[in-house]
C-alpha cells in the first residue's frame, strides 16, 4: 500500500495536468473547458487513446497522428510537472489524504496555470491569482498563522507594488504584486523570505543565461511570476533555507 498510493497520486496528477493544459489553452478564447479536444493545426478531434497523459505524447513521438504536425512540449511538461507537485505535496504533508492536501493540490494547479499562462501571454489572469490568494489565506488560518502570514503577504505586496508603480509597469506587472501577496500568505514567515530571495537569484541566472545565448537583451521582457513560483515550490518541497546557506558563504 505504501507504493500503491504514491502511484495513484502521480497518475491523478498526470490527469489533472492534462486538464490544466485545456484550461491554459482555452482561457480567454471564448471556448469552454468542456467538449472534445482536437489538434490545434488540422482541427481533427482526438480519440481517447490520443489523450492519455504523457503516454500518448511518447507513443506518437510528439506529433499529431493525423497531420503529423509537432505537438507542443507544453502538454507533457505540464502533465509531468503537475504529477510531481501533487506527489511532492502528498509526501510533504505526511502521506494523508485530507482536505489540506486537496487544498494544496488546487493551489499548485493554480500556480501551474499562472506560470504557463504568464510565459505564453505575459499576463497573470485575475481569476486564477485571486482564487490562489483566497485559498492561501484559508490555508494560513488552517495552520494557525493568519496574522503573521498576512503581515508577510502585505509586505510582499507593498514591495512589488512600489516596483510596479515606480517603473510604471516596466520592471514588474501588477499581477506580480498580487501573486507575491498570495505566496506570502501561502508560505508564511520565514519560508516566504527564502522563496523571494530564490526567485531573484533564479531570475538573475536565467536572465543572464538568455543574454549570453543572445536570445534576449537587457531590455527584453521576461515574466517574473515563474521565478516567484519556482522559488516558492523549492522552499515548500525541500524546506530550502536561503539564510542558513548564506551564513556558510
Amino acid at each position: 500500500m505504501a507504493i500503491i498510493f504514491p502511484v495513484i497520486v502521480f497518475i491523478f496528477g498526470l490527469i489533472s495536468g492534462s486538464f490544466l493544459n485545456v484550461v491554459i489553452y482555452r482561457y480567454g478564447t471564448g471556448y469552454t473547458v468542456g467538449g472534445r479536444s482536437g489538434c490545434l493545426i488540422c482541427g481533427e478531434k482526438l480519440s481517447w487513446f490520443e489523450l492519455i497523459p504523457l503516454v500518448s505524447f511518447v507513443i506518437q513521438l510528439g506529433r499529431c497522428r493525423h497531420c503529423r504536425h509537432r505537438i507542443s512540449w507544453q502538454y507533457p511538461l505540464v502533465e509531468l510537472l503537475t504529477a510531481l507537485l501533487f506527489l511532492g505535496a502528498y509526501r510533504r504533508l505526511g502521506g494523508e489524504l485530507d482536505i489540506l492536501l486537496i487544498a494544496h493540490w488546487i493551489i499548485f494547479s493554480l500556480l501551474v496555470i499562472i506560470t504557463v499562462y504568464d510565459c505564453r501571454h505575459k499576463i497573470i489572469p485575475d481569476h486564477f491569482v485571486y482564487t490562489f490568494i483566497a485559498l492561501a489565506l484559508l490555508q494560513a488560518v488552517w495552520r494557525g498563522e493568519p496574522a503573521s502570514a498576512v503581515v508577510v503577504g502585505l509586505i510582499f505586496f507593498a514591495g512589488f507594488w512600489l516596483l510596479w508603480f515606480a517603473s510604471r509597469g516596466r520592471w514588474l506587472g501588477f499581477g506580480d504584486a498580487k501573486l507575491a501577496l498570495g505566496l506570502g500568505l501561502f508560505l508564511g514567515a520565514p519560508a516566504a523570505w527564502s522563496a523571494l530571495v530564490l526567485a531573484f537569484w533564479l531570475g538573475a541566472l536565467v536572465g543572464l543565461g538568455l543574454v549570453a545565448w543572445r536570445s534576449h537583451n537587457l531590455k527584453s521582457e521576461v515574466p517574473f511570476a515563474p521565478f516567484l513560483i519556482a522559488g516558492a515550490v523549492l522552499v515548500y518541497l525541500f524546506q530550502f533555507d536561503v539564510f542558513n546557506l548564506m551564513s556558510f558563504l
